[in-house]
């Protein structure tokens, strides 16, 4: 059985800067907003000269970290994938389309027939 473990901010610096990095993401906001009399260009200049902040901050984070190692570990992985050549992608995708029309009609047939079944033949109903 494999377990698995919950990891947490232990630091003290650690819970410091992930603390920063979220008062510059919200104190960003709060001067995008404030900044309005000022016009849209100090406006956007303060939202992201912040929200770049606050991502630095994050990233020398022991948590900014791990998830920058866990990118590049994805990436890496995604490069290790065989991806289907054009012809196998339209056929697959065609056996797809076709399956769905069969199944859509089986279905269909299906409904109609308990339908019948039921409301005309059992209950004697008339549509």
């Amino acid at each position: 059985m494999a377990t698995s473990e919950v990891q947490t901010v232990h630091t003290g610096a650690d819970k410091a800067k992930l603390a920063a990095a979220i008062a510059l993401l919200l104190g960003s906001f709060v001067a995008f907003y404030l900044l309005s009399p000022r016009g849209a260009l100090v406006q956007w200049v303060a939202l992201i000269v912040l929200l770049v902040a606050a991502v630095v901050v994050f990233g020398v984070s022991e948590s900014g970290k791990q998830l920058v190692a866990f990118g590049r570990d994805s990436w890496r992985e995604v490069k290790k994938v065989v991806w289907p050549a054009r012809k196998e992608a339209i056929q697959m995708t065609a056996y797809v389309f076709a399956f769905v029309l069969v199944m859509s009609l089986f279905l269909w047939l299906t409904d109609k027939t308990v339908e019948w079944l039921f409301y005309d033949l059992i209950l004697g109903w008339r549509k």
